[in-house]
C-alpha cells in the first residue's frame, strides 16, 4: 500500500465537523411546492461514519446534495449546515468551490456518467488536486495521483493513470472517484449509494475501501443507502427518514437491536438475510409514500401504519428522545418500547400457501427445463471496415441444469459470468448453439417446437420501464400476447382484469400508462404479461434489483405466492444472494462461462465447497452489527481473466484464495488441469480439485476481520 505522507495527522476530538440544523428543501413544481426536505437536524463528528437510510424520494440524496451545494438553483433551502462556524447554505456557488472537494467531497452513485469521458483519470484527479494546491509541481501532483491510485487498489497506477473511464471496469471506475473525493484529505465524506450498481464481491471491496479512506484521511463519513446491511458494518450513528423527515435516530448497535418507529420495523423485516434460512414470508410495508407537494399536517407514515390511532391523523409527531441516544417521531414510540413489540408483532407478514407440490420428491416431478451442455461463443473482431476474427469470447461453455415442476432455480456470479446469456440461449433457442434445450420434453431444435413452446416459457426483465410500451395502457399491454394466440375480445378483457387482480393491481388502474405507476406496480405489471398465456415457467432477470427494500419484500411474497398457487416453475437470476436464499430451492454458481457450483440452497449456502462460492457469500452484508463485526471475509486477489483466455488449468486459480495455502504439487494440478463438475452427496456438484468445508474465512490467509487495510492489499478488481 502506499504511504500517506500528505494525509495531516488530526487530533481526536468531541466536537462536530459537520452541525446540520432545521434543514429544510423546497422544489418549486407545476403541481406546487414540493417540500423534500424537513426539519432535519444532526451532527458528524470526526472519525464516525453516519447512516442515512430510507425509501426512494424520502430525502436522502437531497439532503446530500444540499450541503454540497449541487441543488438547482431553483431550490430554496432555510436552516443551517455549519462547518467551521460557517453556514454552506449562505455561500455562493463561486465561495462554496473554496471547500468542496477540499473540506467536503462526494463520491456519486454512477461513476460512469460523474467521470468526465475526454479526459483520462490520471487528468481528473490531478485537476482536484491543483485547484486547490496551486503551489504544488506537475511532479508532486503526479505521485500523489499515483499514491492515490495505489491506495484505492488500481493495479499498475503508473500506467493507468493515462487510461480513461471506458477504459475501465464498474468497480475501477468507481474506486477512481474514491481517489478524487480523497485526493485533499476532506473532513467530510459523503456517499451516494456509492454500491448500487456493482458486484457483491466489489460492493464488499468498495466498502471496506472507504472504511480505509476513513482511516487514513480521519474523515467523518455520511453514507446514503436503502440496504439496512451495508449499514451494519460500516456506520456508528444512524437516522431512518421517511416522507422528508428523520423518524428515528441512533446509534447503530441500538438501532438494530430496538426499533420504536414502526417504519424502521418494517424496514428491517423486509429485508432477507443470506446467513438464516425462512420459509416464512418476508414483511412487506403496504402503500406507497405520501405526495409532498402538500405540507404534511399529520404522521406521513400514518397511511401505511398498522398501529396508527387517531391522533396519528391529527398531528405531525415530534423526534423524542426515548432513550440515551435514541429518539423516534412516533405518537406511540413509548408503548413500543414499554411493550418491547419487534416487526413481526406489528407487521404481520402474508401467509404463503404450501403449494401442490409441497412435499413432493424432486425426482417425482415432471421436468419443465432441460438444459444439457450448452454453449454460445462469440467472436472477438478487429478492425472497423475488414474486420478480422482475432479471438473467441466464451460467453456460456457447456452449461446443464433441470428444473422441475414447482421448483425455483437460480444463477448467480459476477457481472460477465454468463448468467444473462444464459437466459438469453432458453429464450431464443436459435437452434445454432451448440447443446440441447428442452421445454417440457419439447428439444427445441425446429422453428415449429419452439413456436408451440412460447406460450410455456415467459420473461420477466429487470427494468420494467424499458420492457412496457409506454404508448400502451396496463390493458394492451396485458392483452397483446392474448389477442396475438387468437383470444376472442371477451375473453381476453376477462383474462386481462383476472391477471391484474393475482398480481395485486386494481382492475380500474388499466386504462392508466406504465408511467402513472410506481416501479415496485410496474413489476407487477411485467408479471401479470408473463402470465397472461399461462405458462409453466418463468424466466426472472434481476426482477427485484431495481427495487426499495420494501417494495422489494412484497414482490418476492408475490412471486412465492404464484408458485404455490398456480405450480409456476422459475429460472431467476440476480446478484443479491439474500434473495436467493429466500426465494430458491436450488441454485447455480457460474464463473466466467461455467457452473461452478450446484446444489441445495441450503446447502451451498450453508456449507459451500467451492471458493468462489464462498467468496460471495462472504461480501453479502448481514443486518446485524453484532455478526457483521465477526464475520470473516474472503477478499479475491487478482484479476478476472478475460473469457477470450484458451485457458487450460482451473479458471479461477489467478484470483483462488485456497490456492495459495497449496504445496506445488497440489497448485500444478490447479494450473494445468481444468476441474470438471463432481458429485459430492445426492444433489450436489462442485468443480473444484480441492474443495473447502467449514465456516467461511477459516482458512483463508489474511481473511477480512474488521481491519480494512489488511484487506485491500488482497484486493483486486
Amino acid at each position: 500500500m502506499a504511504a500517506t505522507a500528505h494525509v495531516p495527522t488530526r487530533a481526536t476530538t468531541t466536537e462536530p465537523v459537520l452541525q446540520v440544523k432545521d434543514l429544510n428543501v423546497q422544489f418549486k413544481t407545476e403541481d406546487g411546492i414540493v417540500h423534500a426536505v424537513r426539519d432535519l437536524s444532526f451532527d458528524l463528528y470526526p472519525g464516525k461514519a453516519l447512516g442515512i437510510v430510507g425509501e426512494s424520494g424520502s430525502g436522502k440524496s437531497v439532503t446530500a446534495l444540499s450541503i454540497m451545494g449541487l441543488l438547482d438553483p431553483t431550490a430554496r433551502t432555510d436552516g443551517t449546515v455549519m462547518l467551521d462556524g460557517i453556514n454552506l447554505l449562505d455561500l455562493s456557488d463561486k465561495q462554496m468551490c473554496a471547500h468542496r472537494g477540499k473540506d467536503i467531497a462526494m463520491i456519486f452513485q454512477d461513476p460512469l456518467s460523474s467521470l468526465t469521458p475526454v479526459f483520462s483519470i490520471g487528468r481528473q484527479i490531478s485537476d482536484a488536486l491543483r485547484i486547490h494546491n496551486p503551489e504544488w509541481s506537475k511532479r508532486k501532483i503526479r505521485d500523489r495521483v499515483i499514491e492515490l491510485l495505489e491506495l484505492v487498489g488500481i493495479p499498475s497506477p503508473e500506467t493507468r493513470i493515462d487510461s480513461f473511464p471506458h477504459q475501465l471496469s464498474g468497480g475501477m471506475r468507481q474506486r477512481v472517484m474514491i481517489a478524487i473525493a480523497i485526493a485533499n484529505n476532506p473532513r467530510v465524506l459523503i456517499c451516494d449509494e456509492p454500491t448500487t450498481a456493482l458486484d457483491v464481491t466489489i460492493q464488499a471491496q468498495i466498502l471496506d475501501l472507504i472504511r480505509v479512506a476513513q482511516k487514513e484521511t480521519g474523515c467523518a463519513v455520511i453514507f446514503i443507502t436503502h440496504d439496512l446491511g451495508i449499514l451494519a458494518g460500516l456506520a456508528d450513528e444512524m437516522i431512518i427518514m421517511y416522507a422528508g423527515r428523520a423518524v428515528e435516530k441512533a446509534e447503530v448497535d441500538e438501532l438494530y437491536t430496538h426499533q420504536w418507529m414502526p417504519y424502521t420495523m418494517g424496514l428491517l423485516a423486509a429485508v432477507p438475510r443470506v446467513d438464516q434460512h425462512r420459509d416464512e414470508a418476508l414483511v412487506p410495508i403496504e402503500g406507497h409514500p405520501p405526495n409532498l407537494i402538500m405540507e404534511p399536517t399529520a404522521c406521513s407514515f400514518a397511511p401505511r401504519c398498522p398501529l396508527a390511532i387517531e391522533a396519528c391523523h391529527q398531528r405531525v409527531p415530534r423526534l423524542k428522545e426515548l432513550a440515551d441516544n435514541h429518539q423516534a417521531a412516533c405518537i406511540r414510540g413509548e408503548e413500543l418500547r414499554d411493550q418491547s413489540l419487534n416487526a413481526r408483532d406489528v407487521f404481520r407478514p402474508p401467509v404463503i400457501p404450501q403449494g401442490q407440490f409441497y412435499g413432493v420428491p424432486r425426482d417425482e416431478r415432471e421436468t419443465v427445463l432441460d438444459v444439457r451442455n450448452v454453449v454460445r461463443h462469440f467472436p472477438f473482431t478487429k478492425g472497423s471496415i475488414v474486420k478480422r476474427r482475432i479471438g473467441t469470447v466464451k460467453a456460456v461453455d457447456g452449461v446443464s441444469f433441470d428444473i422441475r415442476q414447482g421448483e425455483c432455480f437460480a444463477l448467480v456470479g459476477e457481472s460477465g459470468c454468463g448468467k444473462t446469456t444464459t437466459l438469453l440461449e432458453i429464450m431464443d433457442r436459435a437452434g445454432d448453439q451448440t447443446g440441447t434445450i428442452s421445454v417440457c420434453g419439447r428439444d427445441h431444435r425446429s422453428k415449429a417446437a419452439v413456436r408451440d413452446s412460447r406460450a410455456d416459457v415467459q420473461i420477466v426483465f429487470q427494468d420494467p420501464m424499458a420492457a412496457l410500451d409506454p404508448r400502451f395502457t396496463v390493458y394492451e399491454v396485458l392483452a397483446e400476447p392474448l389477442q396475438a394466440h387468437g383470444w376472442a375480445p371477451d375473453k381476453v378483457r376477462e383474462r386481462v382484469f383476472e391477471l391484474m387482480r393475482t398480481v395485486g393491481l386494481v382492475p380500474d388502474m388499466a386504462n392508466r400508462f406504465p408511467a402513472q405507476f410506481s416501479g415496485g406496480q410496474r413489476q407487477r405489471i411485467g408479471v401479470a404479461r408473463a402470465l397472461a398465456l399461462k405458462p409453466k415457467l418463468l424466466v426472472l432477470d434481476e426482477p427485484v434489483s431495481a427495487l426499495d427494500v420494501s417494495i422489494q419484500a412484497g414482490m418476492i411474497n408475490l412471486l412465492d405466492q404464484l408458485r404455490a398457487e398456480l405450480g409456476l416453475s422459475y429460472l431467476i437470476v440476480a446478484h443479491d444472494l439474500s434473495v436467493i436464499r429466500h426465494i430458491s430451492d436450488r441454485v447455480g454458481v457460474m464463473y466466467l462461462g461455467r457452473i461452478v457450483e450446484i446444489g441445495d440452497t441450503n446447502e451451498v449456502f450453508d456449507d459451500p465447497r467451492h471458493p468462489y462460492t464462498r467468496a460471495l457469500l462472504s461480501a453479502i452484508p448481514v443486518p446485524d452489527p453484532q455478526v457483521e463485526r465477526n464475520r470473516r471475509r474472503v477478499v479475491l486477489a487478482g484479476d478476472l481473466p478475460s473469457p477470450t483466455d484458451d485457458l487450460s488449468g482451473c479458471p479461477f486459480a489467478t484470483r483462488c484464495p485456497q490456492y495459495a495455502l497449496l504445496g506445488p504439487d497440489e497448485q500444478k494440478v490447479c494450473s494445468s488441469r481444468r476441474p470438471e463438475l463432481t458429485a459430492d452427496g445426492r444433489d450436489r456438484l462442485h468443480a473444484c480439485h480441492f474443495p473447502q468445508s467449514g465456516e467461511i474465512g477459516s482458512r483463508i490467509p489474511g481473511g477480512h476481520d474488521g481491519h480494512p487495510g489488511r484487506a485491500l492489499e488482497k484486493e483486486g478488481d
